[in-house]
């Protein structure tokens, strides 16, 4: 069994930043690459009440995020963020690290080693 779980993007410098500081541990990583296998309600859920960052921060405010129509106010319960991420995967903010009953959102890049570690 993995220490950390990684929600991953390949093509985001500061998930692949994320990668790179925990490969360079001795911390066992499962890597998930969530745009290939999006999570199901079940795993958002279970995500959100690890999460030490408010909710709200789990919804990426990109260009795709305003060309959907969607605003802050859209975003700001456990049940908006759900619903909003089911429907567009693209917009969980990355990277995601899980390590047991915590999890953070791995930006500032600094967060990432003194999570792991």
């Amino acid at each position: 069994m993995a220490d950390v779980t990684l929600l991953h993007n390949p093509r985001c410098s500061t998930s692949r930043h994320a990668l790179e500081v925990i490969e360079g541990t001795d911390v066992a990583a499962d890597v998930v690459q969530y745009l290939k296998n999006p999570l199901d309600e079940a795993a958002l859920r279970d995500l959100i009440g690890k999460l030490e960052d408010p909710v709200t921060d789990l919804v990426r405010r990109d260009p795709y995020f305003k060309d959907q129509g969607l605003t802050d106010d859209d975003v700001q319960t456990d049940d908006q963020v759900v619903a909003v991420l089911l429907e567009h995967p693209r917009l969980l903010q990355r990277p995601v690290i899980i390590r047991g009953e915590r999890a953070i959102i791995g930006r500032p890049k600094d967060r990432v080693a003194e999570f792991v570690s």
